[in-house]
């Protein structure tokens, strides 16, 4: 039972895929009106539970927006079992045109003396409303009457509790179709869609919840056989990618030795931030080249780490690696390049980009690269690359892939299919792909996580993860997603307990190790 129900909370899908997977459950003999009855009687019995700490009360009023679609019959149901819960509760249904199934229950409603009204003007005053006007799938813009209607219900002072997608948004991009209803909170029917995880639709969408009812898994399967796979990293999946136990007996190169190229005169702040990450990683050997004007102040935050100081340009970049003798760059089992270092180091990128080693690139690692020609570099390339941009980066990587900020796993995607790397797209919602077509999302984030400095505590935890994974064959890109996912969580739990203001970077690195426990 929680097996079925940690692999259907991953599982995210476009309004094709779920058109597909209800055929095949309708086909089954699943009638549409028990499925109706089903859902919409699990949401009726969550909004007592949810608002229970708010003045609704019994007796209190509801008002139900209803749409032509079965999603209008959903919110129909749900107003029936509210209204014998013994709420007050109104029905807006401004259109003449309604699905069979809806206008049953519609009759029905009447029949049980539920008001009805057809105008936005009529309406009366109400504690909570229900948004059962458009559900998964719409694509054309809203036009008037209803997108005035829906800009006049979105300036009331009322919660609004979404059924599957708040009315207006597009399924797949998050795209606002003209004007969309601001949700308080949405509550997502069956199936994680892709909406609720592009960055453009989380203000319409509020608090998240999925509504399982019980879709089979076979289902699921039978339609995401030739297709992308687009799935969400849970606590579950990320604590059991991490590369723990570890076995009784072990030293420290097999658990991992990790290469750090970072920093610069001007940014020696970027290689100390990316160091402290990779030691949350539990990495077992930590060596960081920079500077050598730096040597002594990483030794100072970093004394376990060996640092390795390089000579510098008159700009104070690293001029050239000066490893260790005896050592050289496959001595490492993986290397991450890029915070701090500034575009004066483009040869250490270039020779990082040269080398055999797994590689992770960030910040101005991609700058360079973009300057490179990122995908032709890339595909030279015999070993695994991570590339973990921001969108502005991402841009200047892959100039002709659509507008990440349109369709951020499309974008994605594209991205890495055509350079061959795993590419993880920073957001509010974070993305990862891989050239094999498959998409891990990071469900949930912090704005608090909008500092200088974070991006390079990312890096130095997925550098440390990375060179763990190396020595144990976990998957790349589960260990890129279990590491954003960490990340976002100790920024969560940071700004919990010291508000979205307390998150620096380097408080950041002190909440990584709490997030387990």
């Amino acid at each position: 039972m929680q097996d079925r129900q940690e692999q259907i909370s991953q599982v995210v899908v476009t309004a094709g895929q779920m058109r597909d997977i209800e055929k095949r459950i309708f086909a089954a003999g699943m009638p549409v009106v028990a499925l109706m009855e089903k859902v919409a009687g699990l949401i009726a019995r969550r909004i007592p539970e949810i608002v229970s700490n708010t003045p609704l009360l019994k007796g209190s009023c509801v008002g139900i927006l209803v749409g032509p679609g079965h999603n209008g019959g959903d919110a129909l149901v749900v107003a029936r079992e509210l209204h014998f819960r013994g709420y007050e509760v109104w029905i807006y249904s401004p259109f003449s045109k309604l699905k069979e199934l809806t206008s049953q229950h519609l009759q029905y409603a009447q029949s049980l003396g539920i008001p009805i009204y057809q105008t936005i003007e009529q309406l009366p005053d109400s504690d909570l409303l229900i948004d059962g006007l458009f559900g998964f799938g719409l694509e054309r813009n809203l036009t008037d009457p209803i997108a005035s209607a829906i800009n006049q219900l979105n300036e009331l002072s009322v919660p609004i509790y979404s059924i599957d997608l708040p009315s207006g948004l597009h399924t797949d991009t998050g795209e606002v179709l003209g004007t969309a209803i601001r949700a308080t909170h949405t509550f997502c029917l069956g199936l994680w869609k892709l909406a609720f995880f592009q960055d453009q639709a989380l203000e319409y969408v509020g608090k998240t919840e999925l509504i399982d009812f019980d879709i089979p898994l076979a289902d699921v399967e039978a339609v995401f056989k030739d297709a992308p796979k687009i799935k969400l990293i849970t606590r579950a999946k990320a604590l059991t990618t991490l590369p723990l136990p570890r076995p009784a007996v072990t030293h420290k190169y097999k658990e991992g030795h990790l290469l750090l190229i970072c920093g610069s005169r001007r940014y020696a702040g970027g290689a100390i931030l990316t160091g402290l990450g990779a030691r949350a990683s539990g990495i077992g050997m930590l060596s960081i080249a920079v500077p050598e004007s730096l040597k002594s102040l990483l030794v100072s935050h970093l004394p376990e780490a060996l640092i390795i100081g390089c000579p510098e340009t008159e700009s104070g970049a690293i001029a050239h690696l000066q490893l260790p003798e005896n050592t050289n760059l496959s001595s490492f089992n993986a290397i991450a390049c890029g915070p701090g270092l500034t575009r004066d180091a483009t040869p250490i990128v270039q020779e990082a980009t040269d080398s055999d080693r797994l590689l992770l690139l960030d910040a101005d690692g991609l700058n360079i690269l973009a300057q490179m020609g990122a995908i032709a570099t890339l595909k030279k390339r015999q070993a695994v690359t991570v590339l973990t941009p921001h969108t502005g980066e991402f841009q200047r990587l892959f100039p002709d892939v659509p507008d990440a900020k349109h369709d951020k796993m499309k974008a994605v995607q594209e991205a890495a299919t055509q350079s061959g790397a795993v590419v993880l797209l920073k957001g509010a919602r974070t993305a990862i792909a891989n050239p094999q077509r498959g998409i891990w999302i990071v469900p949930e984030s912090t704005p608090a996580l909008a500092r200088g400095g974070s991006g390079d505590v990312l890096t130095g935890l997925l550098g440390g993860l990375l060179a763990q994974a190396a020595t144990k064959r976990i998957s790349v890109e589960d260990i890129v997603a279990t590491a954003a996912w960490w990340h976002s969580q100790a920024g969560i739990l940071a700004a919990q307990e010291r508000s979205e203001l307390g998150v620096d970077a380097f408080t950041l690195t002190q909440y990584l190790l709490k997030t387990l426990t």
